[in-house]
């Protein structure tokens, strides 16, 4: 998989949140963007999931088949952000047994198993709005990364979480991102770790 980024621009009213952005994003990479709290981080990650418009310029996913349209993006790509919401009258299980009925289950995985390795097999039963935001957080990071889908975009993916969860969090992105394209959003060291490239944001502001 590769993410193609072409003088890329987002404008709200009349700011630029970033402009002439052009960078290429490969399968087997982990990338880092960071920048001040507003600065457009996460603006960037929802344009790059195909949830928000750009202004400006283009964006383009090929696999090995060739240019994914923008309506299948969702199919191909994974998300984690503090602002996504869990449905609170689902158990834990059935929101992952829904979740996985919509995009496909990493292989050879189990709903129960994805359970044990986030830690919640005493909460499997319990209504997701009885859980701390830290256990959101677990169950999140599970949707996106036990997905089988080429990218992983993580939205400050350690919020909330304490250090057994932070812990956990390393362990997901070692063992479940390493052939795929990963791109972290995030000011925090320790949530990109793993980054091999680090885009600061601020590089593409209008400095007029």
């Amino acid at each position: 998989m590769k993410i193609s980024l072409s003088d890329l621009g987002k404008r709200f009213s009349r700011e630029w949140i970033f402009r002439h952005l052009s960078i290429e994003l490969e399968t087997g990479n982990h990338y880092a963007i960071t920048g001040s709290n507003g600065s457009g981080k996460s603006t960037l990650l929802q344009i790059i999931a195909g949830s928000l418009s750009h202004t400006e310029g283009t964006i383009c996913l090929l696999n090995e088949i060739g240019e994914i349209p923008a309506e299948k993006y969702y199919l191909h790509i994974s998300l984690v952000a503090p602002y996504m919401s869990l449905p609170g009258e689902m158990t834990l299980t059935e929101i992952l047994r829904f979740h996985f009925s919509l995009k496909p289950i990493l292989p050879g995985l189990t709903v129960d198993e994805i359970i044990s390795q986030i830690e919640l097999k005493k909460q499997a039963g319990k209504q997701i709005r009885y859980f701390s935001s830290g256990m959101m957080q677990r169950v999140k990071l599970a949707q996106a990364f036990f997905c089988n889908t080429d990218v992983l975009l993580l939205d400050e993916p350690c919020t909330n979480l304490d250090e057994a969860g932070v812990s956990m969090y390393q362990s997901l992105i070692e063992h479940y991102g390493k052939d795929r394209l990963v791109i972290i959003s995030s000011n925090d060291p320790q949530e990109y770790a793993s980054c091999h490239s680090i885009i600061p944001i601020s590089r593409y502001k209008e400095t007029h």
